[in-house]
């Protein structure tokens, strides 16, 4: 009996996938595509087809770029279709003889990558909705975000900091011509959104952590807050409800909501995406929780690039005590014996999920 014919014998693992968001291709990412995805020229081709109708540069140049700048490769209308491209190329070689993808979610952006995942968006829909969402503000950034820990040294949420944290908010919403908001639930993180006085007073309000935080996210617009407004309105202008199809496989939302092949209602689901996804808080830690109590999935699988997303998703897997972590200690010692988060934007990882490995 051959490799492939023991291989074919042993159950399916379960694993849950997720997407990363805005800020995971940097420095160290550059070139991924090329490394990593020679082989998918004609899905990138895709890509860079809807691009230059658009007049912007294309992704495959993005990427192979001699070196990385700030200010071309984090810009929304170039690293969102970027990161779409990376992500969704992992998600293509997730080996789906070894692996039975069982639901996906994302963390923000990765929202849209999930729907794409899933089959809710088909190819030209998704690039549609990822490059449109991604470029409305290349006129200029609404706002900012920045990001404060609510954990302890052991990656458990601390009450203490997280009700210091409400209460600071609230204290500048208060203040003249200030506005803040939580944008993203993420794990052992809050990330936090408003106008540059809001975030001006944020920063010097905010006790200083590690001489790191508070940490302003450069070229991050107010995401997943009231201030989006104007870009929830043009966004659900120009693009349709018809776009959204019914998922192939189980969606979970910001909100920590299922979409399903069976229940979804494609209005509804549009209407989510353009509408309370950009205005509201986005609550990766709870779509996370959903994920693992519902679903149980033997392993989770986070797609690239980078791996800026595995602290958080530990400390959200950490919040709901999956795979029995109750700190920081459990899931590196888990992680150093039998892996159950598996990140394809480390090397090592990336081969026991790859059908290429």
């Amino acid at each position: 009996m051959n490799q492939n014919q023991i291989n074919a014998h042993k159950p399916k693992q379960r694993v849950l996938v997720v997407a990363p968001g805005r800020g995971c291709y940097n420095k160290d990412e550059l070139g991924y595509l090329q490394r990593n995805h020679a082989d998918k020229q004609e899905f990138i081709a895709h890509i860079d087809a809807y691009r230059h109708k658009q007049n912007q540069m294309s992704i495959a140049a993005l990427d192979s770029e001699t070196k990385y700048s700030f200010k071309q490769h984090t810009s929304g209308e170039n690293a969102s279709a970027l990161i779409y491209a990376c992500s969704m190329s992992d998600f293509i070689d997730i080996d789906c003889e070894k692996y039975e993808i069982v639901a996906v979610t994302g963390n923000s952006m990765g929202w849209y990558i999930a729907l794409a995942m899933a089959g809710a968006l088909d190819p030209d829909g998704a690039i549609q909705v990822i490059n449109t969402m991604g470029s409305m503000m290349a006129n200029g950034l609404i706002g900012g975000q920045l990001i404060y820990p609510e954990m302890d040294e052991l990656w458990r949420l601390d009450n203490v900091k997280i009700q210091h944290i409400d209460s600071l908010v609230e204290q500048i919403n208060n203040e003249e011509d200030c506005q803040l908001y939580t944008s993203i639930f993420l794990g052992g993180y809050r990330v936090l959104a408003g106008n540059e006085a809001g975030l001006k007073r944020a920063e010097s309000l905010f006790p200083n952590i590690d001489d790191r935080y508070p940490m302003r996210l450069y070229n991050h617009g107010a995401f997943h807050s009231p201030l989006m407004a104007d870009i929830s309105a043009r966004g659900k202008a120009a693009l349709t409800a018809e776009l959204f199809q019914h998922p192939k496989i189980p969606m979970i939302d910001g909100e920590g909501r299922i979409w399903t092949q069976y229940s979804t209602d494609t209005n509804k689901l549009h209407e989510y995406t353009l509408g309370h996804q950009v205005l509201a808080p986005y609550d990766f830690t709870k779509a996370i929780a959903v994920g693992i109590k519902e679903f149980a999935p033997d392993k989770v699988i986070v797609l690239g690039p980078g791996n800026t997303l595995g602290g958080p998703m530990a400390q959200s897997i950490i919040n709901t005590q999956g795979y029995g972590w109750t700190n920081k200690t459990d899931f590196i010692n888990t992680q150093e014996k039998t892996p159950k988060l598996l990140a394809m934007g480390h090397q090592v990882q990336r081969k026991i999920v790859s059908q290429h490995s």
